[in-house]
């Protein structure tokens, strides 16, 4: 499974969120591939589920079955 945080500019809330993911994933003993990146390059990356926050989720072009927000 690959996961993608995804914040508007790639830099500080996606990288805090990968982060927390692969914690959370962790301790729940789930591996999974998970990275950031920003808005903007998003619909261009493959991925099993994208994590990001209400505030961009409406700019997002990303299927809605593979987003959490």
């Amino acid at each position: 499974m690959k996961i993608l945080a995804v914040c508007a500019h790639g830099l500080g809330s996606s990288f805090l969120m990968e982060m927390n993911l692969k914690k959370a994933l962790k301790n729940l003993g789930i591996e999974a591939e998970v990275g950031h990146s920003d808005l903007s390059v998003t619909g261009n990356e493959d991925a099993d589920l994208f994590v990001m926050g209400e505030d961009i989720a409406g700019s997002s072009s990303l299927d809605p079955q593979k987003s959490l927000r």
